[in-house]
């Protein structure tokens, strides 16, 4: 006989079940059980992860003497430059990390470490490219989806942030977890940058988008985490840029009976998400140079025009007398340079493109003789919304 989970009795198996789906069901169950009762976060586990970030930046630092800059710059002459190769035709590195102190595995009593880093590389990329998608926190909401739900930019300096994201995730259970971060970057050189981010404040949702939503005590919750800090670093070579994301999480202790079911997830999961955080960054990257590429603006700027313009159309801004001089008229050579500008701009970059289009040129034949007098003011540059 065998004691079904569900129903809360004896049972006997009907003929062509295996036990071990009760098996599997009872341990389900319990484990949902479990995961159901809240746990606290005690000052002991809380120090004992402190204990582990401090030793795994001082790992960090190590690396930097080093010149380790990513993870990979570790491995053997070989091995780094098949992985390097890798990289670069369209393969994300993961690896689990275990920082030790003194050469011995650092304990978390009643918690549990979840340390994994992965890497990803862009091609063509620049550093300030994906810096600019790193520290776009009001969008991470969109580049980062379904995994962030919701990103806002709460505070900015000149090289801090504090930003809130909230997170989900969806595996045995469902998860919401409101999140607050102070982030800093640095930069190393001009192809180098580097930033931590360390969680201040971690609340479970309970009841996510229902009239009842409401976030659980901090520190004092289902334990399905408690502490995240990521360490990004970016560097720009090879053609393109390299992303690695370090992350450091910290969330309750498994019971032992659960352990053999519960860590093939544990494994999984982060691979998981790891791989959705660098391809959706390499995306949000790529859209966003191809944005930039394909934007060009109708009308060139007075450079295109030559330097005519500023000879016979000019604006004084902040005179002492703070008058502005009376526009002047364009004489048609300088709208004849002005409408060759334009026609040379629009050749480049239709051509470029294999299509045509209808670009307002200026006509001389609107205007016999005589062009009709325009300012255009020097500070500014011909462009359409």
């Amino acid at each position: 006989m065998l004691f079904d989970c569900v129903n809360g009795a004896f049972a006997i198996p009907l003929i062509g079940h295996r036990p071990k789906r009760y098996l599997l069901r009872c341990l389900v169950v319990g484990l949902l059980v479990a995961s159901a009762q809240a746990t606290e976060l005690k000052a002991d586990t809380a120090a004992a992860f402190e204990r582990y970030i401090r030793a795994t930046e001082a790992e960090h630092a190590d690396d930097l003497r080093k010149s380790h800059f990513l993870v990979i710059d570790r491995l053997p002459d070989p091995s780094r430059n098949e992985t390097y190769a890798k990289l670069r035709q369209g393969q994300i590195y993961i690896e689990q990390l275990h920082t030790k102190e003194g050469g011995r595995p650092i304990s978390i009593p009643g918690g549990l470490v979840h340390h994994w880093v992965g890497v990803i590389f862009i091609p063509v990329a620049t550093l300030s490219q994906v810096l600019a998608v790193l520290q776009d926190y009001d969008n991470h909401k969109n580049i980062y989806k379904p995994d962030v739900r919701r990103s806002k930019l709460l505070k900015h300096g000149e090289n801090e942030f504090k930003v809130y994201l909230q997170f989900y995730r969806k595996s045995i259970v469902t998860v919401v977890i409101n999140a607050n971060f102070d982030v800093h970057y640095t930069m190393l050189g001009s192809k180098r940058a580097l930033s931590q981010s360390y969680s201040t404040r971690i609340a479970e949702v309970e009841n996510p988008d229902k009239p009842k939503e409401r976030e659980l005590p901090v520190g004092n919750d289902h334990g399905y985490l408690w502490r995240l800090d990521n360490f990004w670093r970016v560097e720009e070579k090879d053609g393109g840029t390299y992303i690695q994301v370090e992350s450091v999480g910290l969330s309750r202790a498994i019971p032992a009976i659960f352990a053999w079911l519960i860590n093939p997830l544990l494994k999984n999961i982060p691979r998981t998400v790891l791989s959705n955080l660098l391809n959706a960054t390499r995306r949000a990257v790529a859209n966003r140079a191809s944005t930039k590429k394909n934007h060009v603006p109708l009308w060139p700027t007075l450079e295109h025009a030559g330097s005519g313009i500023r000879k016979h159309c000019t604006r004084r801004v902040g005179s002492s007398a703070g008058e502005a001089r009376e526009p002047e008229s364009v004489s048609v050579a300088v709208l004849s340079a002005l409408r060759f500008a334009i026609a040379r701009e629009r050749s480049r970059y239709f051509a470029s493109k294999n299509f045509s289009r209808i670009v307002p040129v200026l006509s001389m034949k609107k205007y016999p003789g005589r062009a009709k007098p325009f300012c255009i003011p020097v500070a500014s540059s011909f462009s359409t919304p």
